[in-house]
């Protein structure tokens, strides 16, 4: 059966001038693509706008997480090097939120959850404390600390060494202590979702434990907002039908749809008008 049926959105675009900009965003995208890396007045003279104007549309992009915007013009988002933890829990907070609020809805009381590490899974968490009676095993501190300052959760650290800049406990002793359970969900986030359904991060020590967590849990949901549908991380760390459920903030492109249908994952969209 055809899983795909839970679908919300964006808001519809009915301002001529709010899609004439959305197109010309667009465009800029596709010429970065297409060149790499085009200086502030290289796309001004392109587009026929100001410099001003460009300014405001690689603000909005790079926020987007479309394209990286650098000193003097903007480029591809990097392969190897993600975005700083700290820029990126305070990026798309509202957006993390509803997914956070939809996924934990999902999840019953009287369960056990792996939780990785990642800004949106720890959205997840937040929503979670509303539960009673889980167990927790997780390699990410933020959520074990969280969690055991506002619950009763049994929790779970994966041994391991700490990376200090956001706190995911990483290496073999990590893996080894996730190997030892088998959980009812696993709740992931990735870096990026590639067009052939890749799932995708830039740590290899990040995904092999996120790969042992995908291998011990009898549901998968994976949380990823939409700037992760244009992200190419150079790690993989599995493929999308490996997922149950994909929580998203903004519909997929068509081809990532395609394959959620022929592989029957389940989109769950937390639309704008959702509290």
């Amino acid at each position: 059966m055809n899983r795909l049926t839970e679908r919300g959105g964006p808001e519809r675009r009915t301002s001529t001038e709010t899609s004439a900009v959305e197109s010309r965003r667009a465009a800029i995208v596709a010429a970065i693509r297409q060149r790499g890396f085009m200086t502030i007045e290289a796309l001004a003279s392109q587009f026929a706008v100001t410099v001003q104007t460009i300014r405001r549309d690689l603000n909005e992009l790079s926020a987007a997480g479309r394209l990286e915007r650098y000193r003097g013009g903007g480029g591809l988002p990097s392969s190897v090097e993600n975005i700083d933890y700290a820029d990126r829990r305070t990026t798309l907070l509202s957006e993390k939120a509803r997914i956070g609020r939809l996924a934990a809805g999902r999840i019953p009381s009287h369960c056990s959850v792996f939780l990785n590490i990642g800004t949106t899974t720890e959205a997840v968490a937040r929503e979670l404390a509303q539960h009673d009676d889980l167990s927790i095993i997780t390699n990410n501190l933020n959520v074990a600390i969280g969690l055991a300052a506002t619950t009763a959760f049994r929790i779970v650290v994966a041994g391991g060494t700490m990376r200090n800049r956001d706190g995911a406990v990483l290496g073999q002793l990590t893996c080894d202590t996730l190997s030892q359970f088998r959980v009812d969900v696993a709740v992931i986030g990735i870096s990026g979702i590639d067009a052939d359904g890749a799932l995708l991060d830039y740590d290899y020590e990040e995904v092999r434990a996120t790969q042992t967590i995908l291998q011990h849990a009898r549901q998968t949901f994976l949380v990823a907002d939409h700037t992760k549908f244009s992200r190419r991380p150079m790690v993989e760390v599995g493929r999308l039908e490996q997922i149950d459920t994909l929580f998203t903030d903004q519909l997929p492109p068509p081809e990532i749809i395609a394959l959620m249908e022929r592989h029957g994952v389940t989109l769950a969209v937390a639309g704008a008008d959702e509290p």
